[in-house]
């Protein structure tokens, strides 16, 4: 790939990720002070650098504690920031859930509390609860995780094996006023899908999510499928009185970062589209649909006309049949790259929280040139898809892109560059 084309997609990246930056989205947002007490809480990959931020913004007394991944933390001077696990949680993510729910008991109704809540969070706080154990939550998500189910369909299943999320946290902070503040990771930007919604409920019940399992054909561990089999621990209603004057807020979302992205396109010469920001399915799949569009605006300028920048967000997934190194984004671009082969695109596809799959990088670039690249270096691209083991193919190319973490999760960019 051209230098001047990885450059140029990695400044549409950059615009994406400031737009969701935690200390320009909190201010319009902030609440009014309260008579008592404010106390911050929150969950996310970029929930410490929202909780800097807030402490920054804010003009009165705080407290509070939140909880980032591991190597995610930022310095806060009065709330506390606690590290844990992700994307499969750890016993430092139930004393991180437990250290939410001990700050946010007791308050009165002249109190505050303040939830920041971002992509992340679902991982980061695990509560199991009934007779279930750390254990059980950790293989409920490496189940979901290898499932290929979408983001609303997994979190739809967490919220009824779990004692924090699906509003239950905000039921602990009654009197109290709460006020959620969220930076959406999700398609949609439904704010009780963030994070599972620990302080936003949804009126999601037990039957749907037994439904769900059924028609993903999810393969859940027997003694989880033991308790979704049940009605014990239902998770609250939205209209219960509990929540009565709650606020949320969505603050930063993929819609206005990939708007901010073709502003930048345009900026730099280059008009820009938005196929649009909710798109969900197989990551295989959504870069074959991608690369016939780009294969059509290179040869026909239709439905674009050349040149053009094709910007794409949502959350994409992958179903893990082999277990190689990768993740969505670099799957996705494997897989558009093999479709694509012989179009004279540039791309890119990076999880803007600056982390895709298990490795450090957020994702990798892409050209109509690098499966026969691949080949060259002896390795078969096709291989490497099927066995899920596109960081793989990037690592040899040389083609990686490792911004490190960025202080935010608005979910995946996608920028396909046709001169």
């Amino acid at each position: 790939m051209k230098p001047e084309d990885k450059d140029f997609l990695s400044e549409l990246f950059r615009a994406a990720v400031e737009a969701a930056d935690p200390e320009k989205v909190l201010s319009a947002y902030l609440p009014a002070l309260p008579k008592g007490r404010t106390v911050v809480i929150g969950a996310g990959k970029g929930a410490a650098q929202l909780a800097a931020a807030f402490e920054r913004l804010w003009q009165g007394p705080l407290e509070g504690v939140v909880v980032t991944r591991y190597g995610y933390a930022a310095p806060c001077r009065k709330i506390r920031v606690l590290e844990a696990a992700h994307p499969v949680p750890d016993a430092a993510g139930l004393e991180a859930s437990q250290a939410l729910f001990d700050a946010v008991k007791g308050l009165a109704e002249d109190d505050l509390v303040v939830a920041l809540m971002c992509g992340g969070g679902s991982a980061l706080l695990p509560a199991p609860p009934g007779p279930l154990t750390l254990e059980d939550e950790a293989a409920l998500n490496s189940a979901l995780l290898a499932s290929g189910a979408p983001i609303s369909v997994m979190n739809a299943i967490r919220k009824q094996v779990s004692g924090i999320k699906g509003g239950r946290l905000a039921a602990v902070c009654h009197p109290a006023k709460v006020v959620t503040l969220v930076v959406s990771d999700v398609p949609g930007d439904d704010p009780a899908q963030v994070a599972s919604g620990p302080t936003v409920p949804d009126g999601s019940n037990r039957e749907e999510a037994r439904a769900l399992v059924k028609t993903w054909g999810i393969k859940l561990p027997d003694r989880i499928e033991s308790w979704l089999g049940g009605d014990e621990g239902q998770s609250p209603s939205p209209d219960d009185p509990v929540f009565a004057g709650h606020d949320v807020h969505v603050i930063a979302s993929a819609r206005l970062s990939l708007e901010a992205a073709a502003r930048r396109a345009e900026a730099l010469g280059v008009p820009a589209v938005i196929l649009s920001d909710s798109i969900e399915g197989e990551a295989r799949d959504v870069a074959r649909v991608h690369a016939a569009i780009a294969r059509e605006v290179a040869s026909r300028d239709r439905p674009f006309v050349r040149p053009v920048a094709i910007l794409s967000g949502g959350e994409t997934t992958v179903t893990i049949k082999r277990g190689g190194k990768g993740g969505r984004n670099t799957e996705f671009l494997l897989s558009l790259a093999l479709a694509g082969e012989g179009v004279p695109f540039a791309a890119l596809a990076a999880d803007t929280d600056g982390i895709d799959g298990s490795e450090n990088n957020a994702g990798a670039f892409a050209d109509g040139a690098s499966t026969q690249r691949l080949r060259e270096q002896g390795a078969d691209p096709a291989v490497l898809l099927a066995g899920n083991d596109a960081w793989t193919a990037f690592h040899r190319l040389g083609d990686l892109f490792v911004p490190g973490p960025t202080g935010t999760n608005i979910n995946d960019f996608r920028a396909i560059l046709i001169r």
